[in-house]
């Protein structure tokens, strides 16, 4: 079905050398940014307590964070979440202070200021936890990149393979970037948000992918170019339709999810823009850079099987 049919061929990859190297800056901001301001891990890697307390009127931000100093606790977190009226506050864990002694004493602190704050939630991650959850996540993205490289591989060849993970892990850190760079932070709903970017990269980079091949079987005598261009201009109506429909409801979840689901949804809008940008302005280029041409495609002897069809 093509709603938004296109007649001629778009040059994609007569922007390629632009492209790449506009990706390869943003890469380098992106991991430049992760080096030296670092993620802002949330209590489920670190450790420690999250309270969500609410006002009658605006959070005075600057005050709370007052507050928390006088009671020895500057490296806490004081954050707005949906209202101006509501908070998230963030401890680091203490080995000598349970959880529910910290936030009782948070609470009284806070109500001597207002006695209109209210509790809304209070969760603990013990530090041990945190820790494993790191190096379980780290493992999770590990053996997801190595699996797609496997899959496009042995799906295609191993050209798009490479150029395939590298256009989605170029998706992976510029999410990590804008993480760090913004200092927002990254839970385990991220992760998770991450991890689905992979498998949903990966799917776009497929159509691509399997538009291409069949271009090399087809169109015999155009040149390499000519037949990734005519490729990626052949899915852009599925692109529309698909990634358009997905980032309506992202976007329900991001300004409608409450709290909760906001950086879940803003990591999801991060990667599904780059997603599509990837997939077409950076595996592709790739392709051409790592020499794919028809041979790679039309084995041989179908070659000359190929050849003789009218």
């Amino acid at each position: 079905m093509e709603f938004f049919r296109i007649k001629r061929d778009i040059p994609f990859m007569s922007w390629g050398k632009y492209t790449t190297t506009i990706s390869l800056l943003t890469f380098i901001l992106a991991v430049f940014f992760l080096v030296t301001k670092g993620l802002n891990l949330g209590v489920d890697f670190t450790g420690g307590t999250v309270m969500e307390v609410s006002y009658a009127e605006p959070a005075n931000i600057n005050k709370i964070r007052d507050t928390l100093i006088k009671l020895g606790m500057p490296d806490a977190s004081v954050q707005n979440f949906g209202t101006s009226r509501d908070v998230m506050i963030r401890l680091p864990a203490k080995p000598d202070t349970s959880s529910a002694r910290l936030s009782e004493t948070v609470m009284a602190a806070l109500s001597q200021e207002d006695k209109t704050v209210e509790t809304r939630r209070v969760e603990f991650v013990g530090p041990q936890v945190g820790k494993e959850l790191v190096e379980n996540g780290a493992l999770a993205l590990l053996i997801v990149s190595l699996g797609i490289v496997a899959y496009l591989a042995v799906r295609f060849e191993w050209k798009f393979g490479v150029s395939g993970i590298i256009a989605n892990l170029h998706d992976v850190v510029i999410i990590l970037g804008f993480f760090a760079f913004f200092q927002w932070e990254f839970s385990l709903t991220v992760l998770a948000a991450i991890l689905a970017i992979l498998g949903y990269s990966v799917n776009e980079s497929v159509v691509v992918f399997d538009r291409i091949r069949e271009n090399f079987r087809k169109m015999r005598k155009a040149s390499v170019d000519q037949v990734i261009n005519n490729a990626i201009t052949r899915t852009m109506s599925r692109t529309i339709i698909t990634h358009g429909s997905t980032q309506m409801v992202v976007v329900s979840m991001l300004l409608f999810g409450g709290e909760a689901l906001h950086y879940f949804a803003l990591a999801l809008t991060i990667g599904i823009l780059f997603g599509i940008y990837s997939s077409v302005l950076v595996a592709s280029p790739l392709l051409m850079l790592l020499g794919v041409s028809r041979e790679d495609i039309v084995k041989p002897e179908k070659k000359e099987a190929a050849e003789i069809v009218p």
